[in-house]
């Protein structure tokens, strides 16, 4: 831990398994233990213009790509639904949106993701989708477990960033 009680992750983001692109980037964490937030913050590349869904995964485990992420991180067993929303798994964070050069920057801030205690995210995945994700209102079959946020293409392992 560093001073002042608050940690740093990382993820770096690789390609999944399908579609044209190399997604690639990087995010980093903060959690802010005085607060409960975790900032998210960093940018993801390769991706096609429009909104993406982004979420953490149960398992830090890409073996098989970003297939073996397992579902999304749901310690509440809850239902699938937009950040700010009660009644969501803990992992969904919902969309990210590419610009017309692939590029998303992402900046946001979560009180369910930690980096410590027992609902921590740290050894977990992060995958990007390639679809919207529909927060859970979309209708479709998929929609109150993934938001039918589509193909995995792209994901990462977080792990714990150092403070050097």
């Amino acid at each position: 831990m560093s001073a002042g009680g608050n940690l740093k992750g990382v993820v770096l983001i690789a390609s999944g398994d399908s579609g044209n692109n190399v997604v690639g980037g990087s995010l980093n964490f903060f959690e802010d233990q005085s607060t409960g937030f975790t900032h998210v913050s960093g940018k993801i590349t390769g991706l096609s213009p429009g909104l993406h869904g982004l979420h953490i995964h149960s398992f830090g485990d890409t073996t098989n790509g970003c297939n073996s992420t397992g579902p999304h991180f749901n310690p509440f067993k809850k239902l699938h639904g937009a950040p700010n929303d009660v009644e969501r798994h803990a992992g969904d964070l919902g969309n990210v949106s590419a610009d017309e050069h692939g590029v998303a920057n992402v900046s946001l801030k979560d009180l369910q993701i930690p980096l410590s205690g027992p609902n921590s995210i740290l050894g977990r995945a992060l995958v990007v989708h390639a679809d919207p994700d529909d927060l859970g209102r979309g209708g479709h079959e998929l929609s109150k477990s993934t938001g039918n946020a589509g193909a995995r293409i792209g994901c990462g392992i977080i792990g714990l960033q150092s403070a050097v």
